[in-house]
């Protein structure tokens, strides 16, 4: 028996699709708002995802699809990359940055796959400890969200995109160097226990 979405001639390509265009106009996103935007009724989108925040996890996840893969790299060219990908790609979507930083980023398999991504390069950079790497990590994604979600001047105005393009590079810098040159509460590996 086909579902409704399947009756509809929905995939989940297309609701993911429909509800990033949703995002990116800077409207609400709903489900009647998609379902609206494929002239079908609500009920069909469930067939292909779970509810609101499924969709809007799928979404945040299918954007990070577009990053690429660096773990051929050297490690700091490597991060540094990576991180200046996913900042460009924030700032292109600007009406889909708050729901990364509500949602804390993403959970999806392509998030999974950047995450490892990172895990290697910086493993390669001679930090094994896993901790270690979920802290790098974690720096990192939060500063190209949050450069991206307040890019403004002291007096609230938006900042020019070459002046956020720079003080991000600055500070990406800054962090992956502190990373790779393991600041203190950074150490490269764990505490051995004698």
């Amino acid at each position: 028996m086909r579902t409704p979405g399947q009756r509809a001639g929905l995939s989940r390509e297309a609701v993911v699709r429909a509800a990033r265009d949703v995002l990116d106009e800077g409207a609400s996103l709903s489900m009647r708002a998609v379902a609206g935007r494929l002239g079908v009724a609500p009920n069909a989108l469930y067939s292909h995802v779970d509810g609101r925040d499924g969709l809007l996890d799928a979404v945040l996840d299918d954007l990070l699809g577009a990053l690429p893969l660096v773990d051929g790299a050297d490690p700091r060219g490597g991060l540094v990359e990576l991180m200046t990908a996913t900042h460009e790609l924030l700032l292109a979507h600007p009406g889909l940055v708050p729901h990364f930083v509500a949602r804390q980023g993403s959970r999806g398999p392509n998030a999974v796959r950047l995450g490892e991504s990172m895990r290697a390069l910086l493993a390669r950079a001679g930090i094994d400890d896993a901790g270690a790497q979920a802290t790098a990590i974690r720096v990192l994604v939060v500063h190209a969200i949050g450069n991206a979600a307040l890019g403004v001047a002291p007096d609230g105005a938006p900042l020019p995109a070459d002046v956020l393009r720079g003080t991000y590079a600055a500070g990406l810098a800054w962090l992956v160097d502190g990373a790779l040159g393991s600041p203190p509460g950074l150490e490269r590996r764990a505490p051995s226990v004698d």
